[in-house]
């Protein structure tokens, strides 16, 4: 099911007023997960697209997180804006599924050069010894694939969130707050108002 055309323009339209507004880091939201003994998770990731099939994000497909989310593929999502209007966030929960071989390729050649050594040099989630280790790993990389593209990772790629709820947290003086909640209900988008 394809996200409420509603809900997405919306979020396209704060995405691009955040970054016409300065904030440094528009992108940023907190990918909530649970791995498999319901023990729930929070870091910061950077949504990398919005579509009518969902939100994108990239990672490490061995990392913490990665094992997470095969284990329970419901997360939940939140991006906040402290300083737009009186203060904005949104929620998304949903559904998880790995991207295409495509989609994550096609991704990985438009990052920078450092990024993509990056993923290549960084054991993700696992222990690091000491800070050189990562340093030696990284220029072993860049050697590795001195004069060359440097290719995808198998073990790095993308992910796309289906979303199946969006609410809109507008700030308010006196914590008056608007929230305007879009769910999907057997099939059907469905939009409410929520009391702050």
């Amino acid at each position: 099911m394809n996200l409420c055309p509603e809900a997405l323009n919306e979020l396209d339209a704060l995405l691009a007023e955040a970054a016409a507004g300065g904030d440094p880091e528009p992108h940023a939201m907190s990918l909530s997960s649970v791995d498999a003994r319901g023990r729930p998770h929070s870091r910061i990731v950077l949504l990398k697209g919005t579509g009518p099939d969902g939100l994108r994000f990239f990672t490490n497909y061995t990392s913490a997180k990665a094992h997470e989310l095969a284990a329970n593929s419901m997360v939940a999502l939140c991006l906040h804006w402290k300083h737009l209007r009186d203060g904005i966030q949104v929620r998304i929960e949903g559904a998880v599924e790995e991207l295409s071989a495509a989609d994550s390729d096609a991704y990985f050649a438009s990052r920078p050069r450092g990024s993509q050594i990056g993923a290549w040099a960084s054991l993700q989630s696992q222990t690091l010894p000491a800070r050189s280790d990562f340093e030696e790993r990284i220029a072993a990389y860049d050697a590795e694939f001195a004069g060359r593209d440097v290719p995808r990772p198998p073990h790095w790629g993308g992910y796309l969130v289906r979303p199946d709820l969006i609410e809109f947290w507008y700030g308010a003086t006196f914590r008056l707050h608007e929230r305007q909640r879009f769910e999907l209900v057997d099939g059907t988008w469905r939009q409410r108002m929520l009391y702050p």
